[in-house]
C-alpha cells in the first residue's frame, strides 16, 4: 500500500469520529432546543415571554408562572387522573401483549397467521376512524365520561403484541419442551419459564405505553366531558385562556410540570428499555 493511500486512510479514520460527534451534536440541539426554550420561558414574566429576539436565559427568573398554574387548574386532581389512567393502561398492555405475543410465538392453533396479520393490520387504522364505534360501545355500557372508558379500550396493543411475539421467538424452545416433559402445561410454562425471561420486553411495552397515554389528548377530549374526569393534557388547554389570550409563561409552566412524570418513568425504565431493545429477537 502506497504512502498516499495510508495517509488518506488515516485522514478518513480520524475524520469519521469528528463527523459523528458533530452530527450527534446537531441532532441533540434540535431535540433539546424546544425543551430548553420551554423551561426558559416558563421562568420568565408574562411580559418578558414576548421579547424579540427571545432570550434563552431569563434576565429575572421567577416561578410566578408555576404558581399561576396551580391557581387556574386543579393540578393534583388532573395528575391523579392521568396517573391512574396511564398506569393501569401500561399494566394492562403488558399483560395482554405478553399473553398474545406468547400465543402467537409458541402455541399452535388454527388461523394463527391470519389472526396475526389481522392484528398487524389494525396498526394501519387511524384512531380517528375507530373513535365513533368505540364511543357508541362505551355509551351502551354506560362507560362514557368515566376513567374506565379511557382505560379498558386501550388494553389491546398491536405493536406490543408484535414486539412480544418477536421477543418470545428469540427464546430457545428447549426451555418450554423441558418444562413440558416435567408435566407443565402451557400456562405454567408461560408463567414460570418464559414470562420472567421476557421482563425487559414487557418493560419496553410498559414504558412506551405510559409515555404515549400520559400525553394523550384526542381520546380524553372525546370521551370525557366532566372536569373531574379530565386528564392533565385536557386541563392544560384551559391555561391558554379565551381565544388563546392566556399567559405564555403559565401555559409553558404547565407543560413543564406535565413532562416531569414522563421523564421520571423514562429514566427509571431506561436500563430495561435499552436491554430489551438490544436483546429482542436474539437467541439466548
Amino acid at each position: 500500500m502506497s504512502q498516499a493511500t495510508l495517509t488518506a486512510s488515516r485522514i478518513r479514520h480520524s475524520f469519521a469520529p469528528s463527523a459523528r460527534i458533530a452530527a450527534l451534536t446537531v441532532c441533540a440541539l434540535l431535540t433539546l432546543g424546544p425543551v430548553v426554550w420551554t423551561v426558559s420561558t416558563s421562568l420568565r414574566t408574562p411580559a418578558e415571554s414576548f421579547d424579540l429576539p427571545p432570550k434563552i436565559i431569563p434576565t429575572s427568573p421567577t416561578t410566578e408562572a408555576y404558581s399561576g398554574v396551580f391557581d387556574q387548574i386543579d393540578v393534583w386532581l388532573l395528575a391523579l387522573n392521568s396517573t391512574l389512567v396511564t398506569a393501569l393502561i401500561a399494566l394492562g398492555q403488558m399483560v395482554t401483549a405478553g399473553l398474545a405475543g406468547y400465543a402467537f410465538a409458541r402455541l399452535d392453533f388454527r388461523f394463527k397467521k391470519s389472526l396475526f396479520a389481522f392484528v398487524l393490520a389494525t396498526m394501519m387504522v387511524p384512531l380517528q376512524v375507530t373513535i365513533v364505534p368505540v364511543f357508541l360501545v362505551l355509551k351502551s355500557m354506560s362507560l362514557t365520561d368515566t376513567l374506565l372508558g379511557l382505560i379498558i379500550p386501550a388494553f389491546p396493543t398491536a405493536f406490543g403484541t408484535f414486539l412480544m411475539r418477536q421477543y418470545f421467538l428469540g427464546m430457545p424452545k428447549d426451555l418450554g419442551e423441558a418444562a413440558m416433559l416435567d408435566g407443565a402445561g402451557p400456562w405454567r410454562i408461560f408463567r414460570s419459564v418464559y414470562a420472567p425471561l421476557a421482563a425487559p420486553g414487557l418493560a419496553i411495552v410498559g414504558v412506551l405505553a405510559f409515555n404515549y397515554h400520559w400525553n394523550e389528548f384526542f381520546r380524553p377530549l372525546i370521551l370525557e366531558t366532566s372536569s373531574q374526569n379530565h386528564t392533565l393534557p385536557l386541563g392544560l388547554v384551559s391555561l391558554q385562556g379565551n381565544l388563546g389570550t392566556g399567559s405564555v409563561s403559565v401555559v409553558l409552566a404547565g407543560v413543564v410540570l406535565s413532562m416531569i412524570p414522563a421523564v421520571v418513568v423514562f429514566l427509571i425504565g431506561q436500563r430495561p428499555l435499552r436491554e430489551g431493545i438490544t436483546s429482542a429477537g436474539v437467541n439466548r
